[in-house]
């Protein structure tokens, strides 16, 4: 059974409940999937690190702040350095998430930046592997509305509250992508 590992940060809830879809497609593979949220200082749970190094696959999460990454996650992606220097995580799948307030909000660069990181690591990246949903007859809560190849993005109205976003076709896009990263590490014997 393959273990995946969902390492985010939320900062108002949002980009958790992107996590929680993430975790939910993993899960529904069969894999044991679990979920490991960097806290307010930037720090994992217990026993986070030892995880992290067990999985076969991560997948990386981070609300997009200014055009990267936050804070904490930057912090948290900092002290890889440590598992970096064993080289603990090269060969093991990545991929990663992030949600913004705008449609765009330039979550491309923090999809970079998490690209960046995976690849700092020597790990091998996954992308979405959906086509988008970009057709006349198109709506709001298609299957990768917003478009996103390298790596799962959602949206979520800056007035909206958690339960009000990220939108449900942009969850189901999120559900998807995680069965996406545990049905490859499945097949690649991760």
């Amino acid at each position: 059974m393959s273990q995946i590992a969902v390492v985010y940060h939320s900062g108002y809830g949002h980009t958790k409940q992107a996590a929680e879809a993430v975790h939910a497609g993993a899960a529904s593979t069969g894999a044991n999937s679990t979920l490991y949220a960097i806290d307010a200082e930037g720090n994992l749970p217990d026993g986070g690190w030892e995880a992290l190094a067990a999985a076969d696959a991560i997948i990386f999460g981070s609300p997009t702040y200014m055009g990267s990454v936050s804070w904490q996650f930057k912090k948290f992606a900092d002290a890889s350095s440590k598992p970096w220097f064993g080289q603990q995580w090269k060969d093991k799948l990545a991929a990663g998430f992030t949600n913004s307030a705008s449609m765009n909000g330039d979550k491309h660069s923090t999809l970079h930046y998490l690209m960046t990181l995976a690849m700092q690591h020597s790990m091998l990246w996954v992308g979405t592997g959906m086509l988008p949903a970009n057709s006349k007859a198109a709506q709001r809560n298609d299957l990768n509305y917003l478009g996103s190849f390298a790596g799962l993005m959602t949206q979520s109205p800056s007035d909206a509250s958690p339960a009000e976003g990220p939108l449900p076709g942009d969850l189901e896009t999120a559900r998807q992508f995680g069965a996406r990263v545990a049905q490859l590490a499945a097949k690649l014997g991760h």
